[in-house]
């Protein structure tokens, strides 16, 4: 068993390596300084860290388990667009029982379950499915009598099976990925005392010098950067140009 690492930072690991991945481009830049105030500091210290970044890159998102996400979401829009068609036409069996039913498609579930595929709300479509197939249940006979086929109904079991096996895979994926970054604990502690230690450094060398380099070695400052660098762009709305 994998001993369990406390964190020694407390922002997100993926910020950690954006972190490292701007200081980097610093102490590049910087090492003659770096190394005429500590010999430790030579290019392979540098490239050492370098190198580390990119470990824990790989750790956090690991290339093939991206695809494999991105191939497992793909594949469940398509299943939600699937639905599409059988949703058409269970509305218009339900239409047709009108007489007999009492019952509007937004009160079988229809309305809502269209509202959650525009919406790519795959919870919501299983949960509304549920209720479409107990509808339909309680509702069979008439249903049947206007053309409904035990085919179409199964295209809902189907879809509702599929798109829960299929956020399984996604939510193992998840568990797998925080239970490998766990195991990983010791690397990102290493990884953040390199950056502490090159931050520190960095303080020394500029904090009377220059203003500016010091900033990029202040971990309040870089982690502001990360967090604009994160954050979405905001809409731009054009301006009213008078002609």
């Amino acid at each position: 068993m994998a001993t369990n690492y406390a964190r020694d930072y407390t922002f997100k690991d993926e910020e950690l390596t954006v972190l490292c991945n701007l200081t980097s481009s610093s102490l590049s830049r910087d090492q003659a300084d770096f190394a005429s105030y500590s010999p430790k500091f030579t290019q392979e210290y540098v490239t050492s860290f370098e190198s580390a970044i990119a470990t824990a890159n790989n750790v956090i998102e690991p290339q093939s388990e991206i695809l494999e996400q991105k191939k497992i979401t793909a594949k469940m829009f398509d299943t939600l667009n699937g639905l599409i068609d059988p949703i058409n036409r269970l509305a218009g069996y339900i239409r047709l029982a009108n007489g007999e039913l009492k019952l509007t498609s937004a009160e079988f579930g229809l309305d809502q379950i269209r509202k959650s595929i525009s919406a790519k709300d795959v919870e919501g479509v299983l949960n509304t499915i549920h209720v479409i197939l107990a509808n339909v249940e309680k509702y069979k006979e008439q249903l049947i009598g206007q053309g409904l086929t035990e085919e179409l109904i199964s295209k809902f079991s189907n879809a509702s099976a599929t798109l829960s096996a299929d956020k399984k895979k996604q939510y193992e994926l998840i568990i797998h990925r925080k239970s490998v970054v766990q195991d990983n604990r010791a690397l990102f502690n290493n990884l953040y005392a390199s950056l502490s230690e090159i931050l520190a450094v960095g303080k020394i060398l500029y904090k009377a010098t220059d203003p500016a380099k010091r900033q990029e070695y202040t971990l309040s400052d870089l982690k502001k950067r990360v967090r604009r660098i994160s954050k979405p762009a905001p809409a731009v709305t054009p301006a009213n140009s008078a002609h």
